[in-house]
């Protein structure tokens, strides 16, 4: 997939949880609408890991274009999904394998944690689902830690500023296709 920027996108989005102090998010991080090759349908999600870029793409040829963070090597999972649920707020728990690759971390998560501010899924999800496997444990969803943002450091989610999951949100349809292209 090859896409360009250029223009800066108009407006923003009301912010769900500011960033730390001190702390601002770079210029080139901020969402933009860039023209695509025609080809693409409207109202997909493209991840590209190398490039921490998500694409969500538009009628004409065009598509958003976010920076997010993606999963570390080895935790990354490409593929084709879609969007088979959406929470505000979501609950978080960490899958068996995350506590068994961390127990200190997240053996203490193991009854999950509720939404909110210091929740690790952020203002908003989006679940991304499989045809015949159902939920994936994959997940498009906000962050408290913006500086995340442009590096691998999920166990395999990609993931936006708060600011701009809610954004996404707003715009993503259930079912909306998903691709998570494989990293270079």
């Amino acid at each position: 997939m090859t896409m360009a920027a250029a223009t800066a996108m108009p407006g923003g989005a009301a912010r769900a949880h500011p960033p730390g102090p001190g702390y601002t998010l770079p210029d080139e991080f901020r969402p933009r609408v860039v023209p695509i090759r025609a080809g693409f349908a409207p109202y997909e999600i493209h991840v590209l890991p190398s490039r921490f870029a998500l694409y969500f793409t538009q009628e004409g040829n065009r598509a958003i274009h976010y920076t997010v963070g993606i999963g570390r090597p080895g935790l990354y999972h490409a593929g084709a999904f879609y969007v088979g649920a959406k929470k505000e707020w979501p609950n978080w728990k960490p899958t068996a394998e995350m506590i068994e690759r961390e127990p200190n971390r997240y053996a203490q998560f193991a009854d999950g944690m509720p939404g909110g501010i210091d929740n690790p899924l952020g203002a908003r999800a989006l679940y991304l689902f499989e045809p015949g496997r159902g939920d994936t444990m994959l997940r498009i969803h906000g962050t408290n830690d913006p500086t995340a943002i442009g590096r691998a450091v999920s166990n395999g989610c990609a993931r936006l500023v708060n600011e701009q999951i809610v954004e996404l949100y707003d715009r993503v349809p259930i079912g909306a296709r998903v691709l998570l292209y494989p990293q270079e």
